[in-house]
């Protein structure tokens, strides 16, 4: 970890990490541009990473290099133990057991949602058209889109499609899933509704590790990595890290807007800890001062 990383740190027990990351660095340009600049990061199975960061500071390189989509100039990934960036390791099995969901929906808009959500299981998995589409029904009433597995692309909304997309991911029964800005085409409605989604994964205990510029949800995470120039400069619970508001603006970036109020009141002369960085946590401490 940098030096100037504070805060948490992963806890020991190998037992537990699924992804592990060693001095991953990504050059462009003969060495000008350190897009990753020496990156260390473990993820423990079950948990759920976000990372945050200014405009090329380096988040989706990071995130596409651990399913080698980015191949590293220097460094190691390791996914359950296994270095996938060593030149003789099995990349198709590390990718299905690392499924990716982007910001664009990655749905063919000529087959229906069903088809759309089978074909990578009866190609890939070898399953049979009649399991894949029973799995499939099934991932799709969890997302509460099983209404819709007749329908096209187009007739969805793009919070529908991306629920979609995640839902034919975990189709193929990845050990993490990667969220790389999966809300950022969407309107308040449909983040929603993807937030929803993967908060659903979450209590079934599937790893995430997710890119987004929204705070609010950096705010729902188990631990918060923040990336500048390269390097993850702050890491730390998203109470830890948000209470920071002052480095976190040195690196142009926001706080979650119940945070921000807590700024406010406190600039005000009205108690209020740190850790209040949701509208649930402000509203209680509020409460607590009217009593």
């Amino acid at each position: 970890m940098n030096a100037e990383t504070e805060n948490v740190k992963t806890p020991a027990g190998a037992e537990d990490v699924i992804i592990r990351v060693e001095g991953l660095k990504r050059y462009y340009a003969r060495g000008k541009i350190k897009a990753l600049d020496g990156i260390d990061l473990s993820v423990r199975r079950g948990e759920v990473v976000v990372i945050i960061g200014p405009s090329g500071s380096g988040k989706s390189t990071l995130l596409r290099s651990l399913n080698l989509l980015e191949i590293p100039t220097a460094g190691s990934v390791f996914m359950e133990g296994m270095d996938i960036t060593d030149r003789h390791a099995d990349i198709n099995l590390h990718r299905q057991k690392m499924g990716m969901v982007f910001q664009h929906f990655n749905l063919f808009p000529h087959m229906t949602v069903l088809r759309n959500m089978t074909l990578a299981p009866i190609k890939l998995k070898g399953k049979t058209r009649e399991k894949a589409e029973e799995q499939a029904m099934e991932l799709l009433g969890k997302v509460g889109l099983a209404d819709r597995a007749n329908a096209y692309p187009d007739q969805l909304s793009g919070g529908q499609k991306q629920r979609v997309a995640i839902a034919g991911v975990i189709a193929m029964r990845p050990d993490c899933l990667v969220l790389d800005e999966s809300t950022a085409m969407l309107d308040p409605h449909g983040r929603s509704q993807v937030m929803k989604t993967i908060r659903q994964l979450r209590e079934a205990g599937i790893t995430i590790v997710s890119i987004t510029h929204y705070m609010e949800e950096a705010a729902q995470a188990d631990r918060v990595l923040v990336m500048s120039r390269g390097r993850i400069v702050m890491e730390g619970t998203p109470e830890q890290v948000f209470s920071q508001t002052e480095r976190l603006h040195s690196y142009h970036l926001d706080v979650p807007q119940a945070a921000e109020l807590r700024d406010e009141l406190v600039k005000l002369g009205i108690p209020m800890p740190e850790n209040v960085i949701t509208p649930e946590a402000c509203a209680e401490e509020l409460f607590k001062l009217l009593k």
